[in-house]
């Protein structure tokens, strides 16, 4: 059972409250069927999957506790957060910390003060989340404005659960034709198999936010509840104005919230349509696209409307570059860095699986990037104390950064996640200018923020942050296979900054000893730009990419 222990801290007589949510996962392996059709050895806590959501209130401090009961080491990302001031936080496994030893345990503090909305948390040292280890996390607001707006709270998790385990499927990526993807995983909604969707029970007239987490690593999801009316309020955490939709196309990692207003009449029930779909998947009947539905319970026992089927193109998808910030923030202006990042992918016919965002395949070294940018003095601010595998791109402290990420690899759809930052979604459009895509750009006073979003294929897409949140961020493709086959750089911002402002728990230094790992010099250990010891990167043909300005 989970541990929530609040301690209530009454501030100047107010009745807000300030707690410490204490939460403890006891993190093991388990034997467990979660689709009804395979059985293999998952990763767990306490006991259990899935693994409850964890709720906080915005100004709690989460103190996430992780005692690992596994063979190898294990991390935990609170994916959205953007841990300021404490990167060494954002449970990065090999780029913030070296992991928490088996037979160890750690607690990582998270402050909510300056965020909100609709999170999760996931492991973030190799395949394990893919395993199992992902919850929800929602921070409550305060905002009497927006509390006013609905009247109940909706939690709707989206997961794509695998035949076998993660290190199988890994291996047969290296070995078979499919493209190195996995075989077709089920689907889980709100962690059970989506063929026997728990009901949601509608009142007439009553305002429901729901809330939608991609916890996949693999597919996107389609959301849409045909006879409703819905309203976007949020995307990744991010606040934005209201804006009326038919549905929700997400990608793996993407979170909206949406406010239903129910119908009058308790005439009917209805269907909450979620499909499952992914393009770098062959299509097949039954399995890709797979087609699910959650049902909306008015009364027990009326029958379902049933409304004609529609063309996608018919209806009116959330879209980011249409969608505005409720904070207003006006356009990161002027820019001070240029960064274009080219998709690389392997050959097909090849037998190395890997994929960049870089010049390489993006590979752990001896010491976490971390370590590194806070030992080496004034050489942190040098590309050559970060090995090459790393693609290392180092930002100085409250520039403005346009990154500009291209797919030119038809036909497979990618991802881009960001930790510590969400960025400005500003343009997208074709790689090839004689193509007939159409550009988009945002079309609001603003351009909206997130922190996850689709490359499609033969396209581009450029963001924008502002560099002021010191510290080491790994940016990375949310498609887990892609990722750990390297589709992966880092950002070393402001790394004078961090030297005067970040200090590592003692704790996750005397880890690094366990394991084995430097927490001092360059990426192998050293001082200077000595490599030596370091394996060779894996350099990935294609597009060379550019960085401009300073």
């Amino acid at each position: 059972m989970l541990a929530y222990t609040l301690l209530i801290l009454l501030a100047g007589g107010l009745q807000a409250l300030a707690a410490h949510v204490q939460v403890t996962w006891d993190i093991g392996y388990l034997n467990i069927s979660r689709d009804g059709l395979s059985t293999w050895q998952a990763i767990g806590a306490n006991g259990q999957l899935p693994i409850p959501p964890i709720y906080v209130t915005q100004g709690d401090i989460l103190e996430l506790t992780a005692i690992n009961h596994l063979d190898k080491p294990v991390t935990l990302h609170t994916h959205g957060l953007f841990q300021r001031n404490s990167s060494y936080y954002d449970g990065a496994g090999m780029v913030t910390e070296c992991g928490i030893p088996p037979g160890s345990q750690f607690t990582y503090i998270i402050e909510t003060r300056n965020q909100s909305g609709t999170h999760w948390v996931h492991s973030h040292y190799g395949p394990e989340a893919i395993d199992g280890l992902r919850a929800a996390l929602v921070i409550r607001d305060l905002d009497p404005k927006l509390l006013d707006e609905y009247d109940e709270d909706v939690l709707l998790t989206l997961e794509d659960w695998g035949q076998e385990p993660s290190n199988a499927m890994l291996e047969r990526m290296k070995t078979t034709s499919l493209g190195r993807h996995p075989n077709y995983p089920s689907v889980l909604i709100n962690g059970i198999n989506a063929n026997f969707s728990q009901p949601i029970r509608f009142l007439p007239g009553r305002r429901y936010r729901l809330r939608v987490v991609s916890m996949s690593f693999t597919y996107w999801f389609k959301v849409r509840l045909p006879g409703h009316a819905m309203q976007v309020i949020e995307a990744d955490g991010i606040y934005s104005q209201t804006s009326a939709v038919d549905g929700l196309d997400m990608c793996p990692g993407q979170r909206y919230s949406v406010i239903i207003t129910a119908r009058e009449s308790l005439e009917f029930n209805y269907a909450l349509n979620v499909t499952f779909h992914s393009n770098f998947l062959a299509r097949k009947p039954g399995l890709n696209p797979r087609y699910h539905h959650v049902p909306i319970v008015y009364r027990k026992d009326a029958p379902v409307k049933t409304f004609p089927l529609i063309e996608d193109h018919e209806v009116k998808w959330a879209d980011e570059y249409a969608m505005e910030p409720q904070d207003k923030q006006m356009l990161l202006e002027p820019v001070d860095q240029h960064i274009v990042l080219n998709v690389k992918a392997p050959n097909r016919n090849t037998s190395i699986s890997a994929h960049a965002y870089g010049d390489y395949a993006y590979a752990p070294v001896p010491v976490p990037p971390l370590y590194t940018a806070l030992t080496t003095g004034d050489m942190a601010l040098s590309p050559s104390v970060y090995a090459p595998q790393l693609n290392a791109i180092i930002l100085k402290h409250n520039h403005i950064v346009e990154l500009e990420l291209r797919n030119s690899f038809a036909p497979i759809m990618h991802t881009y996640h960001s930790h510590g930052h969400a960025f400005q979604v500003v343009e997208t459009g074709p790689v090839n200018s004689n193509s007939s895509i159409p550009v988009k750009r945002f079309t609001g006073r603003q351009p909206m923020r997130r922190d996850t979003i689709t490359l499609a294929a033969g396209q581009y897409v450029r963001v924008r942050i502002k560099a002021d949140n010191p510290g080491v961020w790994y940016q990375h493709c949310h498609q887990e296979q892609h990722n750990l086959s390297g589709m992966a750089f880092t950002f070393i911002e402001a790394p004078d900054v961090m030297q005067q402002t970040l200090r590592v728990p003692q704790e996750m230094l005397e880890f690094c000893r366990i394991l084995g790992h430097p927490t001092q010099g360059n990426s192998a250990g050293h001082f200077g730009s000595d490599m030596t010891g370091i394996d060779l990167p894996l350099a990935i043909n294609g597009t060379a990419n550019s960085i401009t300005g300073t």
